[in-house]
């Protein structure tokens, strides 16, 4: 099999600042052992995120100059409206800044005390935005996707007979929504099959719990299909996505990941009466329901993007250069999500460092060392950035202590991988050094954006 290149051409470069190993033992002790608090020139290979971190087309920074900035009826709105209600099927489409205000927009409105949003797993500022309005986020991943280490096609599935359970438990009306994340950005970047979208589609309709799919990353999804489910190997990529999208009552989306863009979002639904309350308060909030707090250039950009992803080159090298990764990373022993994700390599914080107890979140101390060692920069998914506290104020740990490696889209080159690959592996090689941490300081809410740590004595 040949080599598969990268299906475009570089065009405009920005520079890497290079630093010694002693400068970022300081920055990251300068940070309080925070990766979100070290400035970007600091960092040579930064995968902290794939959100808004990605490299525009040629088409894009062409369609930027065309954008309509009127502030009521721009033209670029009606593209921006129309591809998305092309490749979702869905009529109604509330352009945000964001995909964090389509969540604030959506559970401001559907959520309250007493109510339950169910998911396959909810992010962070997902769970937080329901949380705030005095909900419940419930995740109900199934059983294969709580095993980083054993492979299966689909982990990031909903454990369909765990729905079934809950919602017999606390009563459909009091379950306003059900969430499918694609692909799960929690359980390692895991895909969703389409057998187990219709099935969680047949429980909800069945109890007239309306289901809204988070389609972040919408594509990489729908490429998993194609590559794995039965049915769908000679099924193009937007057909397998107008199916994806045919089940689901509305999506939210931050098109910061598959639309390419560097801001973004919107949410998408066939419910004219919630669209209605959630464009009145995206105008005290966002701005006028043709613009959502997005400059005109912006949806241009957000409507080329979402046609460019769908492009099955772009997305064979996409999920290829994730697969390449977590394979040398296997072959030398390092613990990772098996099978590798769509859009980021998840490391088994817990396995790599056994001996760090959960409470002094090994996954932060895992981020620390990638950095010092590397100059990398990377994200705790784990205790630190889901973890409680019960009544005696005792940590909760989370179900899995990952650190994700996101990948930006059409960033880096190969060079770039290989060398993650081996700071990966020598700190694996010294990784009885690494030293637990505990919090000084920590906001109530979204603490690991902002929390201040500092090493065990």
């Amino acid at each position: 099999m040949k080599t598969i290149i990268e299906p475009f051409r570089i065009k405009s470069v920005e520079p890497i600042y290079f630093n010694t190993k002693e400068q970022r033992t300081e920055i990251l002790q300068n940070a309080c052992y925070n990766p979100f608090l070290i400035h970007a020139n600091e960092v040579l290979i930064d995968l902290l995120t794939d959100s808004g971190t990605s490299a525009m087309s040629s088409n894009q920074w062409a369609g930027i100059m065309q954008g309509d900035e009127s502030y009521a009826g721009s033209s670029s709105f009606f593209r921006f409206e129309k591809t998305i209600q092309e490749l979702t099927g869905m009529p109604l489409v509330i352009p945000t800044h964001q995909g964090r205000a389509a969540e604030k927009i959506l559970f401001s409105i559907l959520g309250g005390k007493g109510k339950y949003f169910v998911s396959n797993t909810l992010f962070d500022t997902t769970r937080a935005n329901i949380e705030y309005s005095g909900a419940e986020g419930v995740d109900l991943v199934c059983e294969e996707g709580k095993h980083p280490s054993i492979p299966a096609p689909f982990k990031g599935n909903m454990d369909v007979l765990a729905l079934k359970k809950f919602i017999a438990e606390k009563g459909a009306a009091n379950i306003p929504l059900c969430i499918i994340t694609v692909t799960n950005n929690s359980g390692g970047g895991q895909p969703v099959s389409m057998q187990n979208i219709r099935e969680v589609k047949a429980v909800c309709k069945a109890n007239q719990i309306p289901l809204f799919i988070d389609a972040c990353r919408f594509a990489e999804n729908a490429y998993f299909i194609k590559l794995r489910e039965e049915g769908y190997a000679d099924r193009s990529v937007p057909d397998i996505v107008h199916e994806l999208f045919s089940y689901a009552e509305g999506c939210t989306m931050s098109a910061k990941k598959d639309a390419f863009a560097n801001i973004g979002g919107f949410l998408a639904m066939r419910d004219e009466a919630l669209a209605q309350q959630c464009r009145n308060l995206l105008i005290m909030t966002e701005g006028f329901p043709t613009y959502g707090g997005l400059a005109g250039r912006d949806l241009e950009a957000i409507a080329i993007g979402l046609t460019e992803v769908m492009d099955e080159h772009y997305l064979q090298y996409r999920i290829r250069s994730i697969e390449y990764i977590s394979n040398k990373l296997i072959a030398a022993g390092v613990p990772v999500m098996q099978p590798a994700g769509g859009h980021a390599i998840y490391i088994d914080a817990k396995a790599f460092l056994p001996h760090i107890p959960v409470e002094q979140y090994p996954g932060q101390a895992l981020v620390g060392a990638l950095y010092v060692h590397g100059g990398i920069r990377g994200v705790e998914i784990g205790s630190l950035m889901f973890g409680k506290y019960d009544e005696q104020h005792k940590l909760v740990p989370a179900k899995l202590e990952l650190v994700r490696l996101a990948i930006p889209r059409r960033v880096y080159t190969q060079s770039h991988i290989d060398y993650v690959s081996e700071v990966i592996i020598e700190v694996f090689e010294e990784r009885k050094k690494i030293k637990g941490l505990i919090i000084t300081e920590e906001a109530p809410m979204l603490r690991h954006f902002t929390a201040k740590l500092k090493p065990i004595e």
